[in-house]
């Protein structure tokens, strides 16, 4: 079964590569978006509203659990090209790396031709942060930190859980993410009700994060500074996000580029001061957007070469302790 699994996830690959997200398309997740909101709105008041969002959490799982299992299980059934098939364009709806690098690059164009005010307005459709009174490097740094957090998020860690679980966990750990997106927020209506969701997907993203991580720093020599110090930046800040999995990411990027993430950011006129990554060894510029992007092709083509290693080596493993067995 892992076999078919591979061959799935190596179709979404090329299906998200060519199509990405049309804007138009009907879309899991928004169908999954809609049913938090059902939930959310009529579960999160009252008292035991941690439990209620614990509830609210396993039920939107198992639902999407369930239709998705229901739906490969039955093409698999009609033909294994047809599961396969089936498989990939399920899978193919839960990772976005053409979408996140035409996010990127629409902030890109407007902060090349100098025209700040646009690039503002597009950075503001990817972060949350206030955008109307950035530089040309701090709009640049958002952008690069959307590209670097998301490598995992948005692509490796959906097909980290396809190889697990086939469409049925890429697609949990989508729902998993879309939960925490929505209600998995510390502020006063959601801290308690969004508890579970926030922490469900701190777990499903350990791994998988840790792993890009990694893979970033292998598969793109650093810019600046030699692999040895790079690595030191990567486990020295990558913990010093205050979400355990995306310093991970961000720390590789800072590294590979030799420039520094993180620091003062506004949010409804509040400030966060974020940890820093990297150090900077030069300042950060607008091109910096497209190496960000290079890093990301180069990550998510090894990580699926990764999983095709590791799987097959299982499917061996697991045929040989077959042939091996006394009964």
């Amino acid at each position: 079964m892992i076999i078919y699994h591979l061959a799935a996830i190596t179709v979404a690959y090329f299906i998200d590569k060519v199509v990405g997200d049309p804007p138009h398309w009907p879309h899991p997740v928004r169908w999954i978006g809609t049913m938090i909101s059902f939930f959310e709105t009529r579960l999160n008041h009252g008292k035991n509203t941690r439990l209620k969002g614990i509830a609210m959490l396993l039920f939107v799982l198992l639902i999407v659990l369930f239709i998705v299992m229901l739906i490969v299980v039955i093409s698999y059934r009609v033909h294994p090209i047809a599961g396969i098939v089936v498989e990939s364009m399920i899978i193919a709806t839960t990772i976005a790396q053409r979408s996140l690098k035409e996010a990127s690059l629409n902030v890109y164009v407007p902060l090349e031709k100098g025209d700040l005010a646009d690039a503002r307005i597009k950075l503001s459709y990817i972060v949350g942060r206030d955008t109307v009174t950035l530089n040309e490097s701090e709009i640049a740094r958002g952008a690069i930190e959307t590209v670097a957090e998301n490598t995992s998020d948005g692509v490796t860690a959906p097909l980290f859980w396809a190889l697990i679980g086939g469409a049925p966990l890429a697609m949990v750990y989508r729902a998993t993410n879309t939960c925490d997106s929505m209600v998995g927020y510390r502020n006063e209506r959601f801290k308690d009700f969004g508890w579970a969701s926030a922490k469900w997907d701190d777990v499903m993203n350990w791994i998988p994060s840790r792993i890009t991580g990694i893979i970033m720093l292998i598969g793109t020599k650093p810019f600046r500074i030699k692999y040895p110090r790079a690595w030191k930046i990567l486990f020295r800040d990558a913990k010093k996000h205050p979400s355990p999995n995306s310093g991970w990411g961000e720390a590789a990027v800072a590294a590979i580029l030799g420039i520094q993430l993180g620091g003062i950011n506004y949010y409804k006129g509040i400030v966060s001061n974020r940890a820093k990554m990297g150090d900077p060894l030069v300042p950060i510029q607008a091109n910096h957007i497209l190496s960000a992007n290079k890093i990301l092709d180069r990550t998510v083509f090894l990580f699926l070469l990764l999983l095709w290693i590791g799987g097959m080596m299982v499917e061996f493993a697991f045929t040989w302790f077959k042939s091996a067995a006394p009964f």
